[in-house]
């Protein structure tokens, strides 16, 4: 059994060493939702969920010290995306994508989403990206196979953590801990389908 996720993914880090990996997905088994990894500078890996159904499976596929339940909300005019997720407010603004970007967009939708092609690609993006992975084993005995269709750079952001500022968008360093695989280094936004084969 496949289960597919459909949407989008901006990691970014902050001055101040956070780091925060958001999955906005209008489209998933489990109905649209937004859900929000994080990892403090002191390596504490937190899971904002806005539903006992997303948190026990996204729980079961990474890897975290804390899973919080609560309502997590997200927006976007198309270059502005907000998160809501107490304790986390973020706010950031996409530019025009990059190279890579123009790169994954010439690939056929059905072609960059299906498992073999993503296997492939992994091989070129540890090489390119280091620190990401497109597929490899999570938690519970699952494989996840990442089909990435486009990326922009996040050009700017406003974090805040349990009230405080986290300082101005910085590199994803060092690289967060979820699961076999990282966000890019380069604060972006990726828009993927993610794909979950249950073990």
């Amino acid at each position: 059994m496949i289960d597919r996720f459909d949407g989008w993914i901006a990691g970014l880090g902050t001055g101040r060493g956070l780091r925060v990996v958001a999955g906005i997905w209008p489209r998933s088994p489990l109905g649209p939702f937004t859900d929000v990894m994080v990892e403090r500078a002191d390596g504490h890996r937190l899971l904002l969920a806005p539903s006992d159904a997303v948190a026990e499976f996204v729980a079961g596929t990474y890897l975290f010290d804390e899973v919080r339940v609560g309502p997590v909300r997200s927006r976007t005019d198309g270059t502005r995306w907000e998160v809501d997720a107490a304790p986390l407010e973020l706010a950031f603004t996409v530019g025009r994508r990059p190279a890579l970007g123009a790169l994954l967009r010439a690939v056929p939708r059905p072609v960059a989403t299906d498992p073999r092609w993503i296997s492939l690609i992994d091989l070129v993006a540890r090489r390119v990206l280091p620190g990401v992975r497109t597929r490899g084993s999570a938690a519970g005995g699952r494989e996840e196979f990442y089909g990435a269709l486009d990326l922009h750079r996040v050009t700017s952001a406003s974090v805040v953590w349990e009230g405080a500022d986290q300082g101005g968008v910085a590199p994803v360093d060092p690289p967060v801990r979820f699961g076999f695989g990282s966000t890019p280094r380069v604060p972006s936004l990726t828009r993927v389908v993610t794909l979950v084969r249950s073990g």
